[in-house]
């Protein structure tokens, strides 16, 4: 087979590929998001990698890439039921990273104002969960499963922001192996957000010790 149609192959197999995963944009996988991790399988990657997809994802790629099923590899995590981010008002600051974390756009907020997460379109990725400096985000039951039409509209808001990341002139272009886009922002902006993170942060202190210690 020549050089352009096994490309031509790998790229359709890619594609057949991304269509059955969960589009949780989690990363768990080891890439950053559910196509380049797509593109890897189609390329020999390991088909077990998908824990928001389980048992179901890894037979389905099983049948697309003519391969044994395998277990889910465990060092990614477990499958279970679907979980959703909740931020508790009080504690949130307004720092915005959670926003800027979340791959499918289901954060929203303002700087120094209360965080919402919309739960109808929480992938239940957990990204929001580490750059949080209050700890003030908690997973909980989403008391529903993730459907395909979920991940359907998962996908197109991931990859609406990825266009938005990449119109901003602050954003430097990709590299071609699935990277995410590196934000560029120069010294003084990232001195003036941690600035502004450590003022909320005392901002938070002073509020918790004015209502004194928890009952």
């Amino acid at each position: 087979m020549r050089a352009m149609d096994a490309t031509v192959v790998r790229d359709e197999l890619a594609a057949r590929i991304d269509a059955v995963l969960p589009q949780t944009q989690c990363r768990r996988c080891g890439f950053d998001g559910c196509r380049p991790y797509a593109e890897a399988v189609a390329q020999g990657e390991a088909i077990n990698r998908c824990p928001p997809g389980g048992d179901a994802v890894i037979e389905t790629l099983s049948r697309l890439t003519s391969r044994p099923v395998v277990h889910l590899d465990a060092t990614r995590g477990v499958h279970g039921p679907l979980v959703v981010a909740l931020v508790d008002e009080a504690r949130c600051i307004g720092c915005t990273l959670c926003i800027a974390a979340c791959p499918v756009d289901a954060i929203v907020g303002a700087q120094k104002r209360m965080h919402t997460v919309l739960s109808a379109l929480c992938s239940g990725c957990e990204l929001c969960l580490p750059p949080c400096p209050v700890d003030c985000i908690a997973m909980v039951p989403a008391g529903r499963a993730w459907s395909a039409e979920d991940a359907r509209a998962a996908r197109a808001r991931f990859e609406a922001r990825g266009r938005r990341v990449l119109a901003s002139p602050d954003v430097a272009p990709a590299e071609s192996n699935g990277a995410a886009p590196i934000v560029l922002r120069s010294l003084g902006q990232d001195s003036q957000r941690g600035d502004d993170v450590a003022a909320a942060l005392l901002r938070a202190r002073e509020r918790r010790q004015r209502s004194g210690p928890p009952r």
